[in-house]
């Protein structure tokens, strides 16, 4: 993602927004999640990504390689204590269907064991997931204390280095 892109992205997350609720889950994201201030940091941190088909961004997400230290506690079990990488503020502008399974390949390519969470009202992604081969893991707490589902997926993408 680079900074001329935020129009784009900015777009795309408002009506991912919209999306969500009208498909039952409007407490997800509200009005103004994901911050300006988070996506801006994404870009910085290099942990912003983008989806481009045929010059035009159709997606965005955030990808980060490392301990999340949001999964440090977790009222389950993970797969694995294997490092991995944690996959981030998913949105489609709705150009076109699949976008998803372009995503976690991209992550799946960059850490053989990647992780992701998702609101309990957003059951388009907690179906996507479980259908791409996601485990359900259990319940995670995000840093303002509402809960999410957490999940896991160990594949033979390329193995992240400590």
């Amino acid at each position: 993602m680079r900074r001329g892109d935020l129009p784009r992205v900015l777009a795309i997350y408002a009506y991912a927004r919209g999306q969500m609720k009208r498909n039952g889950n409007p407490d997800q994201w509200k009005d103004d999640r994901p911050p300006l201030s988070l996506i801006e940091r994404d870009l910085e941190n290099r942990t912003g990504f983008v989806l481009v088909e045929k010059g035009q961004i159709v997606a965005v997400f955030a990808f980060l390689l490392g301990e999340d230290p949001t999964y440090r506690q977790i009222e389950g079990a993970w797969l694995n204590d294997e490092p991995y990488g944690t996959l981030h503020r998913v949105a489609s502008g709705g150009a076109r269907g699949g976008v998803l399974k372009d995503i976690l390949a991209f992550c799946e390519s960059c850490a053989g064991n990647v992780r992701v969470d998702t609101h309990a009202d957003n059951k388009i992604m907690r179906h996507l997931l479980e259908k791409y081969g996601y485990s359900r893991c259990g319940i995670i707490q995000i840093a303002d204390g509402s809960p999410r589902i957490a999940y896991q997926k160990k594949t033979a993408g390329i193995a992240q280095k400590r």
